[in-house]
């Protein structure tokens, strides 16, 4: 059995085709989105096989490239990622709105309620081929919500919108232009100024839970993420109090 990288919040193991996650109250929930989600159409989610002896749960593994968090790799900055990316978010989006959202969940809902959210819906959770995003893994912390809180946060991580220059030195005005791809791409009505405030809201929100979680599981590296993301949250602000985006 090897054990992937990865895993902040508990560890991952591949046991030939499947992969091991922990399970939890949310699993079920989980595995009948996955399953709602494929039979939709959706072929870039992982198969849900049950549930092991000692309650972990059993997934199909995804062939593919999954870049890591850090560093990224360059390729992870080709135009082709971020609309592959967008275009694949919209398609789980379309086919979860009608699935089952009873619940649990392991994330909170947030209104209004258009679709069930990813959550975490970013490269190092994206399954690529080709340069080009075809599936999704880790999907503990889906819950029901609006669209652009998945949108805002693969924004956040693919154009990207970070105080950390992990891009290869995209200027402003490069990243804008990319919010507004992102945007197209995916086929959303929403302002590129309603986009980047919500990613504002994403961070902060974020930040708090991963101190909660830092406490939980004794994991202070969860504890630096939370830095991370007030920080850049501040960046964003500052550039878009300077400059209002349209």
């Amino acid at each position: 059995m090897e054990q992937l990288s990865g895993g902040n919040m508990g560890a991952v193991h591949r046991d030939g085709p499947d992969v091991l996650r922990p399970g939890g109250p949310w699993t079920p929930s989980v595995h009948r989105l996955l399953h709602h989600l494929r039979e939709h159409g959706v072929g870039g989610v992982p198969e849900p096989r049950g549930l092991t002896d000692d309650g972990r749960e059993r997934l199909e593994f995804l062939e593919g490239d999954v870049p890591p968090g850090f560093p990224v790799p360059g390729w992870v900055w080709d135009e082709g990622a971020l609309v592959s990316a967008a275009v694949l978010l919209r398609r789980i989006h379309d086919a979860s709105a009608s699935a089952d959202r009873s619940g649990p969940w392991r994330s909170p809902s947030h209104e209004p309620v258009e679709v069930v959210c990813h959550n975490d819906f970013a490269t190092y959770n994206l399954v690529f081929r080709g340069g080009r995003a075809v599936g999704v893994i880790d999907w503990d912390f889906a819950s029901p919500g609006p669209r652009l809180w998945d949108l805002a946060y693969l924004a956040y991580r693919i154009v990207p919108l970070t105080s950390a220059d992990r891009s290869d030195g995209f200027t402003d005005e490069e990243r804008w232009r990319r919010c507004d791809l992102l945007l197209h791409s995916y086929g959303s009505t929403a302002s590129r100024g309603r986009l980047l405030s919500t990613v504002g809201e994403r961070l902060i929100e974020l930040a708090d839970f991963s101190d909660r979680m830092a406490v939980e599981l004794r994991n202070p590296d969860l504890a630096e993420h939370a830095v991370g993301y007030r920080r850049d949250a501040a960046w964003l602000a500052a550039r878009l109090s300077r400059r209002p985006a349209p």
